[in-house]
């Protein structure tokens, strides 16, 4: 069974049902019975048109759901409009179903979560480890979404903010090797940018590309992380990069500075420096007190502490470490990571141990636990 043909195919069958008078959180959950029909029945007999099969049998759930609840003369009615088999037209409705999650009746994060759960393909964990809040927590803001526009007409798409957010989501989702949404993420980010002009739209592009760009040199043959600094720059698609500084200079021209341009001129620093020895810190640190008074982000003052520490030295990255809430994702990391370069090994190894056991991906347990071993190595000598 194939599961990334499954998701690829989600948005364009949602997009079907919902043009087809279907609301919003009927047809998603009819989408969902097609997908498990799918893998049911799939392996043994998969469909010579994958897309038009699973719009039949979503389509068919959708009307199973509204005869259930609905009056005769209505169930009639739905039964006339049932599509037959057969191939599906080839209409891309992803971005105008993301622009359709994003809307005025749902809180931002409501709707971030929602589009990310229905389109985006990322199961309610994944969504929650984005967020910061316990997978529970998410599951229960998804289902009161899914209440809020059960019966909505989606004629009042929502803004614009809450797209790139959720378009930023997808993106680092896929980036990070869970799920491949990256590349799709760039994709439906390019449209949107041929369509509106907006810096905002421009900064996440050029955010995407360049770290995109990178990508190939993030993991070794065997699978293992690869850090920033030790990349093989060789490997890096300059081309990309090129194209996402360009963009970046266009957006910021614009001065509208918002979070998406400052978080790209960091990935452009990083880029433009052609060794890791080389990067301007000094102007990363600036960027980063940018992020900060746009977004007051814990997780941009955790990324904060690392460049201080870079551009200052470790004792001042553990000053600045010492405001983020401990309980930020890979805080433990990072305090490792400067431990270490204060010299104090014994505490920097016990750290990167503590830090693997709370990794959310085997890679990066993998790395922190390596790094812990290494460590214990050189203290042992």
């Amino acid at each position: 069974m194939n599961e990334s043909l499954l998701r690829s195919l989600t948005p364009g069958v949602l997009g079907v049902l919902v043009r087809r008078g279907a609301d919003f959180a009927a047809a998603e959950d009819a989408v969902q019975d097609a997908l498990l029909e799918a893998v049911r029945v799939w392996p043994d007999d998969p469909p010579r048109d994958a897309k038009g099969w699973l719009v039949t049998v979503a389509w068919r759930k959708f009307l199973d759901a509204t005869r259930s609840e609905a009056a005769r003369r209505r169930r009639e009615d739905r039964l006339d409009e049932e599509p037959a088999p057969g191939p599906a037209p080839s209409v891309d409705d992803t971005l105008q179903l993301y622009f359709l999650c994003a809307h005025p009746s749902l809180t931002p994060s409501s709707a971030v979560a929602l589009t990310l759960r229905a389109v985006g393909g990322l199961s309610t964990r994944q969504i929650a480890r984005a967020y910061l809040v316990p997978e529970a927590t998410m599951a229960q803001r998804i289902s009161r979404a899914k209440r809020t526009v059960s019966g909505v007409r989606f004629d009042h798409p929502g803004d614009v903010a809450t797209v790139l957010r959720v378009l930023y989501l997808v993106f680092n989702e896929g980036y990070s090797g869970d799920v491949d949404l990256a590349a799709e993420a760039i994709r439906l980010t390019r449209q949107l940018a041929a369509a509106i002009d907006h810096p905002e739209v421009g900064g996440l592009l050029a955010l995407m590309l360049i770290h995109h760009a990178r990508r190939a040199a993030r993991t070794a043959p065997d699978g293992s992380l690869v850090p920033l600094a030790e990349q093989d720059r060789g490997r890096w698609d300059t081309e990309a990069i090129a194209e996402g500084i360009q963009i970046l200079q266009g957006a910021l021209a614009r001065d509208r500075l918002g979070e998406f341009q400052a978080q790209a001129a960091v990935a452009a620093l990083h880029a433009d420096a052609p060794t890791a020895e080389e990067t301007d810190w000094v102007q990363i640190v600036e960027w980063y007190d940018e992020l900060v008074g746009l977004t007051d982000s814990p997780v941009v003052r955790l990324n904060r502490a690392v460049a201080v520490g870079e551009a200052d030295g470790p004792r001042a990255g553990l000053a600045a470490l010492a405001a983020v809430d401990g309980s930020v994702p890979r805080h433990t990391a990072v305090a490792a990571y400067l431990h270490e370069r204060d010299g104090d090994l014994e505490k920097a190894a016990r750290l990167y141990a503590e830090a693997a056991r709370e990794a959310p991906n085997l890679p990066e347990r993998d790395h922190l636990t390596r790094q812990a071993a290494r460590l214990n190595a050189r203290r042992s000598r």
